[in-house]
């Protein structure tokens, strides 16, 4: 039998261990309420604690309970003859299988444990500069039978594709919602409604919109998602993933959405508790109403990455502070937009694409891809002018009308060899976009090697081969996937594309070449109005941090988006170095010959749309 008392502390609320008991606070206006004590392996009710009037502070209810065997017992609170699970419950001990109707009783809390051993677990602290992320679904990452790993769709299954994230480059993965969350919506639940109050469910698996797939939804915020654990402990399975994940040198970033409805201060706690317990580097904050100045500001939060569209910097940090390696990061979605307007042909957008190449904000980082878990992947970008959403129930209302794609001659699949090169050659444009832009890349998984959505930009209720990623496409897409890894690798080398700060367009140093420049068919004279859709930018590496094994002191890039060739200028090298061609998206049997021009520069072709890398090489007779 317990021992209860008194306990006049309201917070933080939910359950507490404290000395050799438990600290409950439950937020209720009910007149009878109070705590069900349960044996966590067989269900049964084992004591029946009720509130009393001197256990209430305003609308709080808080008791201390001696006694308790946290190892044994899982509870829930009351009220009336009404269930509530504790939406604070740092963990769920009963394994609920992924998208089947779950009721309040199911919903049972734990207590963690301090037993885990972080082997002395440290944060990579990986600067911006460095980073290149990588965004996933948990239970889509590894949930078909192609990924070939023994616990598919879970945290442990993601551990096990630690080498193969670390073989492409991946420094920072980023999850979507991975803490728990009802994945199906609850009978009589309405939009108003929240899904943690849970009276009954609907009995089966939902088909199309009934599934909360992604999980943007207000959820359990303290625990890991117990259908993504391959055991019967997440909470231990996700510090594993984690401590795995520091020890390869990588960053784990959690997705939180927030609606408005939750108080600015537990944001603030929700997200220490998960730096603090499980040693979680950042987070990507979704929601409405969030007090992102406020988060930024906080000391427990000052090494931790936090992304979001916008952050007032002026007002996180002093007026001429400028963090050495600053920890709020903008999410980009204007590159993402723009990006794709390039890479299809619209005119107009050479402005914006040479600002998106370069721009590094002065007091933030900025993340950019061109991809992401909403809207196409990036083969469905190349191959649909519209989205085909129809198995999801709405249809096809769901999703943005709005993607900026082009499927290159024909609608979804096709047996056009010359349509099929089109679309693996932009494919590969849209990852030197990417990965050669100087701030922060990030891609959806599968990207690097082609998977598909079937033209589904709107997958949230899909669990099934439409979301999960199909590992076959290495083999199939090889070529690309290839090409993904080389295009890395020349990130990684070659500094001056991941520069600390902003390049000025200036020769600061006085070397006698800017740290960036810009040209059309004349050097130095580029051509950025109008309808011009090529350009070159030429990159000198002596502005960067001294390494080893550059490709080469100058990089110059060339981009030509018209469906047609042009001529664009190579500068004159100093003495006794020349330009050589390092890769280019073009198919190495359409390449055109170079044609030399006197003077001060060197022309090259640039076949239609395609991008080609030149770096400055010694002159080989020198």
């Amino acid at each position: 039998m317990t021992k209860s008392f008194s306990h006049k502390q309201p917070y933080p609320l939910g359950a507490h261990t404290e000395g050799g008991g438990v600290r409950f606070s439950f937020v209720s206006k009910a007149e009878s309420c109070g705590i069900l004590l349960y044996d966590r392996h067989t269900g049964s009710l084992l004591e029946k604690i009720p509130f009393v009037g001197e256990d209430r502070i305003g609308n709080v209810y808080c008791r201390a309970v001696e006694n308790i065997d946290t190892k044994a017992c899982a509870y829930l609170f009351y009220e009336g003859e009404r269930l509530i699970p504790d939406e604070r419950g740092r963990a769920f001990p009963k394994r609920i299988p992924y998208g089947k109707a779950r009721t309040a009783a199911d919903m049972k809390a734990g207590f963690l444990t301090d037993e885990f051993d972080w082997e002395g677990d440290c944060f990579p602290r990986i600067p911006y500069r460095r980073v290149i992320g990588y965004c996933l679904h948990v239970r889509g990452f590894t949930k078909h039978t192609s990924s070939n790993v023994e616990h598919r769709g879970t945290f442990a299954g993601i551990k096990e594709k630690i080498p193969y994230l670390k073989e492409i480059g991946i420094t920072t993965l980023e999850l979507q919602p991975a803490y728990e969350f009802a994945e199906i919506p609850l009978k009589g639940e309405t939009a108003g409604n929240l899904p943690h109050v849970m009276d009954a469910a609907v009995a089966g698996r939902p088909a199309g919109k009934e599934l909360n797939y992604w999980g943007y939804k207000k959820g359990y915020y303290y625990a890991p998602k117990a259908a993504y654990a391959a055991s019967c402990d997440p909470a231990v399975e996700f510090k594993e993933l984690v401590r795995a994940l520091h020890g390869s040198g990588m960053e784990l970033v959690m997705q939180f959405y927030f609606p408005k409805e939750v108080k600015r201060r537990e944001i603030l706690e929700i997200l220490c508790f998960w730096v603090l317990e499980y040693h979680v580097d950042g987070f990507r904050l979704l929601g409405e109403n969030l007090p992102m100045d406020m988060l930024a500001r906080d000391d427990v939060l000052a090494d931790t990455k936090l992304w979001h569209y916008g952050f007032d910097t002026d007002r996180i940090y002093e007026r001429n502070e400028e963090p050495r390696y600053p920890h709020v990061a903008e999410y980009n979605d204007a590159w993402y937009y723009d990006m794709r307007r390039f890479l299809k042909g619209d005119g107009n957008m050479l402005g914006s694409v040479l600002y998106h190449m370069r721009h590094i904000p002065r007091k933030a980082g900025a993340i950019h891809y061109i991809t992401n878990y909403y809207g196409f992947t990036l083969a469905d970008m190349v191959s649909y002018d519209y989205k085909h959403n129809e198995e999801n129930g709405e249809e096809n209302r769901d999703g943005s009308d709005y993607n900026c794609s082009w499927n290159c001659g024909d609608e979804g699949a096709t047996r056009r060899r010359a349509v099929r090169e089109l679309r693996l050659r932009q494919m590969k444009n849209a990852m030197c976009l990417i990965l050669l832009a100087q701030s922060s890349p990030l891609i959806f998984m599968g990207d690097e090697f082609g998977n598909s959505q079937r033209g589904n930009n709107n997958p949230y209720c899909q669990d099934n081969t439409v979301t999960w990623l199909d590992w076959r496409c290495i083999e199939r897409n090889a070529d690309l996937h290839a090409f993904w890894k080389m295009l890395v690798g020349f990130r990684q080398r070659n500094p001056i594309l991941r520069p600390e700060k902003e390049l000025s367009l200036m020769d600061s140093m006085a070397c006698g070449y800017p740290d960036m420049s810009y040209h059309g068919q004349y050097a130095w004279r580029p051509e950025t109005e109008g309808n011009y859709r090529h350009v070159g930018i030429m990159l000198c590496g002596k502005y960067a941090e001294h390494g080893e094994g550059c490709d080469g002191e100058f990089l110059y890039l060339a981009m030509n988006m018209h469906w047609e060739s042009h001529d664009l200028a190579l500068p004159k090298l100093p003495k006794g170095m020349e330009w050589e061609l390092a890769f280019s998206t073009e198919r190495e049997g359409n390449r055109k010959e170079d044609r030399e021009e006197e003077g001060d520069q060197l022309l090259r072709q640039v076949p239609p749309r395609s991008i080609a890398m030149y770096v400055a090489k010694r002159e080989r007779n020198v």
